[in-house]
């Protein structure tokens, strides 16, 4: 749950913008698979990382050298792939802006094809679109009670 989460500030998030521009939504899910994974051990490999996200190595190889040229991983062929400082802030946000969306999506009742719903949604979503999400999704969690007559409500 987000509960009162505030990412950064509003220059932050501006930055963020600024870096995200050169990224397309396919970028954005291997930065974020990246950073979930090294919430682990602090690193992730081609192989972990191509098995997460249901693709060939060949590919998430690829994907991993355009991420390193942006200066968001270091990255050893071969061998271990870490983010740098803006590659973990950036995907940070990411992992945060997914888990907001999912939350939403869980209050409204969405089961089926959560995570590919999910997916469609979150490259999609304006800063101010996403905080409002999120507030919502703070109010429903303080507000159990509202929460239980809208799911009464849309069934």
């Amino acid at each position: 749950m987000t509960k009162n989460k505030i990412f950064r500030t509003a220059r932050g998030y501006q930055l963020l913008l600024q870096e995200k521009k050169n990224m397309t939504p396919s970028m954005e899910d291997y930065l974020e698979m990246i950073y979930r994974n090294c919430l682990v051990e602090g690193y992730t490999r081609v192989s972990v990382l191509a098995e997460s996200l249901n693709v060939q190595a060949p590919s998430a190889s690829r994907m991993i050298q355009k991420l390193s040229e942006l200066d968001l991983l270091d990255y050893e062929r071969y061998g271990v792939i870490r983010l740098t400082e803006s590659g973990e802030e950036l995907g940070e946000f990411l992992y945060n802006r997914h888990q907001i969306v999912e939350e939403f999506l869980t209050y409204l009742g969405v089961t089926e094809s959560l995570l590919a719903e999910t997916e469609m949604i979150e490259h999609h979503l304006s800063l101010d679109t996403l905080d409002r999400i999120a507030q919502l999704n703070n109010f429903f969690q303080d507000n159990p009670l509202i929460h239980k007559e809208y799911q009464d409500y849309s069934t």
